[in-house]
Formats: C-alpha cells, structure tokens, sequence
C-alpha cells in the first residue's frame, strides 16, 4: 500500500496532526523512528533536522505516493533547507499546524514553507480545533483512498 510520509521538526506537530487525521482521539507521542499507519508514515523530527538522516526520508519516499511537509505556525525559522521539496520522487504538499495558537503567526509560516516548497498547496490546520483537518484530508485523497 502506498502512503503519504509526513515529515516536520521535532515538536511541529506530526504525530498530533497524524492522530487527527485518523480519528484517534488519544494523545500523541514522541516518535522515535518510522512508524507505517494505516495510509500514513510517521518520520522523527530529528530526520528533517539533521541532513545526516535525508537518506532515510529520501529513500523511504520511494514507499510514499505523497509528501507531506508541516511546519509549525508557531515558530520563526525554516527547519527544511531551501527546495527540499524537490529531492522527492513524488509530489508534495505542505501544511502548516498549530493556527490557533496565541503565538501562530500564517503568514510568517507559509512564507518560510514556501522557502522549501516554491509550489504546491498549503493547508492550514489545528488538531486542537480540528480546523483544516478535513480540508486536508480531502488533499490527500488526491493521492490515497482515506476514509
């Protein structure tokens, strides 16, 4: 089965946004390496943070239909490199988490997104508010059946 690979830094907000996408309603965890979900795989913050583990998220692209990139509304520095997007095989799709924070700043966090993905759609969500949750599943579906 082909999934969609979320990858962000440590504390953006994947494995929460993950969790929201699927329903769960229990809270999430630290991810601590690949975890395949369902139409989802789960990658650590430290993967996108360390160009030592880019091997790995380029190489676990081949097992993906899509990429989702996610970035924190919250904070003021890119995590991915400049282009990122482009080393992927497949398509990719951002989305930015964490939109109801007092702290959120969308503007800031769509242009620093967009540093790394000159293209493609961004969503903005908040699995603590479930705002845009639907609107990307609904972007994903473009790639995977999700239920």
């Amino acid at each position: 089965m082909k999934r969609v690979m979320v990858i962000g830094a440590v504390g953006a907000g994947k494995s929460t946004l993950i969790k929201a996408l699927l329903n769960e309603l229990q809270p999430a965890t630290k991810t601590q390496s690949l975890v395949f979900r369902d139409w989802l795989i789960d990658t650590p913050g430290e993967y996108s943070e360390n160009p030592l583990y880019y091997r790995s998220l380029m190489a676990t692209s081949f097992e993906a239909v899509a990429i989702l990139l996610v970035h924190d509304a919250t904070r003021n520095r890119n995590y991915f490199p400049p282009g990122f997007a482009s080393g992927f095989p497949v398509p990719v799709i951002g989305a930015v988490t964490k939109i109801d924070h007092p702290k959120a700043d969308e503007k800031r966090a769509v242009m620093l997104l967009r540093e790394s993905l000159p293209e493609g759609e961004i969503v903005m969500t908040s699995a603590a508010s479930s705002q845009g949750i639907e609107e990307l599943k609904r972007s994903l579906q473009k790639f995977v059946f999700v239920e």
